[in-house]
């Protein structure tokens, strides 16, 4: 006997915050119990004629039947995806094919039958309790109505009308469309509109000149002197590889990123204010503002036009469909690793059902989280067809994981051959090892063996090229961004600062936190130091002074860490910002303890220390584990604040130890206050921003750090110590036990934007204290053919 076709469609059901009870339920029951589950809203608005396209529903239809409506709408069935139920009910109810990149996530709207009792038709048998992810579709001009193809089950006509007078028939509850309550909640989808194209262009403007000058522009041309003639040679080679980093990083961030960042770079010089958002976007490479808590700077109305000739059915006359590349106006805390629709619990049930082998992968640095229904859905669209079926055939589950090589393989193909190429060339063994080993890694996606070449390079060249940091994995902090940092070895910088990693196994073992967390075998830290003459891919925004990589705990526990430190750029941010900072927000009395050497020193001992302290940690229920994926997404902040403080602790340490003769523990505490001021201005959504406003707070809490009645700070040097110890061992014992719980309450104290922090950016603001520096980079650009680009 043949399967029925015509079993009912199950709803997952959900709590009244919005999460799966692991239940689901026919449809018909889960309206007639009033069940709460989810569906899509997708709205079609056309730009030039500011019009939205509304359907009308078909007689049959069980809700509000013959009324105007949104677009396209449905459900969203048991096990399927947000995104995914989107773009089918849009093809299935309109005949319009678009790729994800035309969806922009607005907002999540609830229609909640307890609060509106509209929401109940049919003689009380349809309840609709219902959370509805919100899309809104840009396209340039209208789609000729005779371009759709109409299901007939759904849908009987379809009409552009003005959003504006859309607007005004549902705030007068006309009885020909279907009730939305524009004056609450829904009404965003009218204000976000209107914000976005009643725009002044002046104002706007100004907000991007007042936003890139908070960076100081600066000029870092380095000498080659040292270098052979074959490392010159090479240097060329790995300039361009480098640049690589840059397209697989922009990539990572968002999925329509790279054509955001085409279309602004052609349009720069159309208008002062293209040319204001492109050199803003160089910054940040990201539509989201880095300094401004990730806030979009640009909207979808900024974006790339592009043209889908087979979107629809062909009209004669019409070239097919223009649509805006959108990005969504909150920055996604997965970026482009995982499906924008993904949520923790879905990625916790996939992860648990696999081997413990597989679960080390899909949470470990080198690959990204996809769909089989969205793979399968973009497969079918572009065969002109869709399967409406559930693409992951024989699984429960419709997460896969998807390794860098093989997600980003015609970046890496290209970079893995300069790099070969680099090293072929080169006069170094140990670069050439590098090299080689990282060219490898870029096709294996095994990086062991190149991090260890990375940590063994004795090198004039120095490089570091490949996905290390977390920090955009804002979801987990599991998943690593490319980068790439090309320097200059600084031989004499290098010698002085050997004997830090010489004593981390010392300071170790007297780390302020119970002996049975400390480690017996840390490895001393190679520390080099370098002068930068280019930098690419996750280096956007605020620009590092230093870096202690590898990330991989098996490395740490192994050989510990390797360091380098960016001493021109430590130079360009102190006499830029950190002492024009000192000027205004240190009392006069101490001004003079803030200097160069106690910055730079600190910056040393705070590397040194992301490598001491627990990493691979044995939990309370006796389970090996890592505090990265313990603590998740607020590992960053906490290893940024312990590594910052802790390096404190160490300095009084070496010092009273006799090993830092003529060190003033003085100029280190306040040239560290004044730094406080400098790394909070990052944000308080970046890690070392967020980090360093635990520490202020905490330390001006226990009276160390004093507000004056002048609005200026001074260091209480009797207090100091002791909370520089106290916040260390709280910090450090949080890791050890991997106590997530903990750190979240930590941080939601004191990783905020305290009174007297922003008594004190205020006071910065009023004199316009630049915030961090954008650095251009002469060489370089002479290699990749750039010009050199000032700020506006």
């Amino acid at each position: 006997m043949a399967e029925s076709h015509t079993q009912e469609e199950h709803f997952d059901v959900l709590t009244k915050t919005g999460k799966k009870t692991g239940v689901s339920k026919p449809r018909g029951a889960v309206h007639r119990d009033g069940d709460y589950h989810r569906a899509v809203h997708v709205w079609i608005f056309a730009e030039s004629t500011q019009e939205l396209l509304i359907q009308l529903r078909a007689d049959c239809k069980d809700s509000w039947p013959g009324l105007w409506d949104i677009s396209s709408a449905g459900h969203i069935s048991a096990g399927d995806s947000s995104l995914v139920t989107a773009r089918r009910e849009l093809q299935e109810e309109l005949g319009v094919i678009l790729p994800k990149d035309a969806f922009e996530m607005i907002f999540v709207f609830l229609h909640e039958t307890l609060v509106d009792r509209s929401n109940i038709t049919n003689c009380g048998q349809f309840i609709n309790n219902e959370f509805e992810d919100v899309y809104l579709v840009t396209t340039l001009d209208p789609i000729p109505l005779e371009a759709f193809t109409l299901q007939e089950s759904e849908v009987s006509a379809v009409k552009y009308i003005h959003y504006l007078e859309y607007k005004s028939l549902l705030a007068n509850e006309d009885p020909g469309y279907v009730p939305y309550d524009v004056n609450g909640q829904y009404g965003q989808l009218f204000d976000i509109i209107t914000q976005r194209y009643k725009v002044d262009n002046v104002a706007r403007s100004l907000t991007l000149q007042k936003q890139l000058q908070r960076y100081a522009s600066v000029s870092l041309n380095v000498e080659l002197e040292g270098l052979t003639d074959a490392d010159k040679e090479a240097l060329d080679l790995l300039i361009k590889a480098a640049a690589i980093m840059d397209e697989i990083f922009c990539l990572q961030v968002w999925y329509s990123n790279p054509d955001l960042r085409d279309w602004l770079g052609k349009h720069a010089a159309s208008s002062q204010l293209d040319e204001l958002k492109w050199a803003y976007y160089l910054i940040n490479k990201t539509p989201w503002s880095s300094l401004d808590e990730n806030d979009a700077y640009l909207t979808t109305a900024d974006s790339a036009i592009k043209l889908l000739p087979e979107a629809t059915r062909p009209v004669c006359g019409w070239n097919g469909l223009k649509y805006k590349a959108a990005f969504p106006l909150q920055k996604p805390p997965g970026a482009n690793f995982y499906p924008p629709d993904m949520d923790k619990m879905e990625f916790k049930q996939w992860k648990d059902s696999l081997t413990e082998n597989q679960q080390d992968v899909v949470a470990g640095f080198f690959s990204v989280i996809r769909r089989h229904s969205e793979s399968n859905l973009d497969l079918s669209i572009c065969s002109s067809g869709l399967d409406s079926t559930n693409p992951s055939e024989g699984s429960i589950y419709d997460l896969y994981n998807v390794p860098f090589s093989q997600e980003y393989s015609s970046f890496l193909s290209k970079a893995a051959e300069l790099l070969r190429k680099a090293g072929d060339i080169t006069s170094s063994p140990s670069l050439k090892r590098l090299l080689h080993s990282k060219a490898n890694a870029f096709l294996s996606n095994d990086y062991y063996e190149s991090d260890i070449a990375w940590m063994d390079l004795d090198s004039k060249l120095d490089v570091t090229i490949g996905p290390y940091e977390t920090y955009e994995d804002a979801l987990f902090g599991y998943k690593a961004t490319f980068e790439a940092f090309i320097g200059i070895r600084d031989d004499k910088g290098t010698s002085q600062v050997k004997f830090f990693g010489d004593n981390l196994q010392v300071l170790e073992q007297n780390l302020p936190m119970d002996n049975a967390y400390k480690s017996k075998d840390v490895s001393a830290a190679p520390i080099r130091v370098v002068q930068l003459l280019y930098n690419a891919g996750d280096v956007k925004g605020p620009q590092t002074v230093a870096f202690n990589l590898p990330n991989d705990e098996r490395i740490v526990k192994d050989r510990g860490t390797s360091m380098v430190m960016l001493k021109n750029v430590s130079e360009a941010k102190f006499k830029h910002i950190l002492q024009p900072i000192a000027d205004v927000c240190i009392t006069n009395e101490q001004r003079g303890y803030v200097d160069f050497d106690s910055f730079f020193t600190h910056t040393i001992c705070h590397e040194c220390c992301h490598g001491i302290g627990p990493h691979t940690i044995t939990l309370p229920n006796g389970k090996k584990s890592t505090v990265r994926l313990e603590l998740q997404e607020l590992h960053s902040a906490m290893e940024e604040a312990k590594a910052d403080i802790v390096g404190l602790w160490a300095l009084k340490f070496l010092n009273l130890q006799g090993l830092l003769p003529g060190a003033s523990l003085k100029s280190v505490y306040t040239t560290f206050l004044a730094g406080c001021f400098r790394s909070v201005r990052f944000g308080l959504t970046e890690a070392h921003g967020k980090g360093q406003a635990l520490q202020f707070n905490w330390l001006h809490e226990k009276e160390a750090f004093v507000l004056n009645p002048d609005e200026t700070f001074s260091v209480n040097f009797d207090k100091v110590e002791d909370a520089v110890e106290s916040l260390s061992r709280e910090i450090l014992t949080i890791q050890a036990r991997g106590d997530k719980e903990s750190a979240s309450l930590l941080l939601q104290k004191y990783g905020v934007m305290s009174e007297p922090l922003k008594s004190a950016l205020q006071n910065l603001e009023r004199i316009q204290v630049p915030v961090d520096i954008a650095p251009d980079f002469p060489i370089a650009n002479k290699i990749l053919g750039k010009k050199n680009l000032p700020l506006c």
